[in-house]
């Protein structure tokens, strides 16, 4: 017989585990790699900017520059969310 402790006083049924979130920490994160060619540091450097700025990390450094009260979160994000309605509200009158 099972143990009490295992039941789930609703349905007697053995508790099952819920499957385990990954925190924030155990993301593995894949490094932004860029190779010089020919000794040409510049250009590999402005290639490793083009490739951060399209992984948005310039935006997330700004974003986590300052601590954002969860209120100005929701009100940044609802700004943000109707300027894409009125951007693509935009393009569609534009296409029509």
């Amino acid at each position: 017989m099972s143990d009490l402790n295992d039941l789930n006083p609703l349905d007697n049924k053995p508790k099952t585990e819920r499957p385990h979130r990954a925190s924030a920490r155990s993301v593995e994160f894949r490094p932004i790699e860029v190779s010089v060619q020919d000794g040409n540091v510049n250009r590999a450097l402005s290639m490793l900017k083009r490739k951060m700025a399209a992984e948005g990390i310039y935006k997330e450094l700004r974003k986590r520059r300052f601590f954002e009260k969860p209120s100005e979160e929701r009100k940044r994000r609802n700004r943000e969310a109707e300027r894409r309605r009125k951007k693509a509200a935009r393009a569609a009158r534009e296409r029509a």
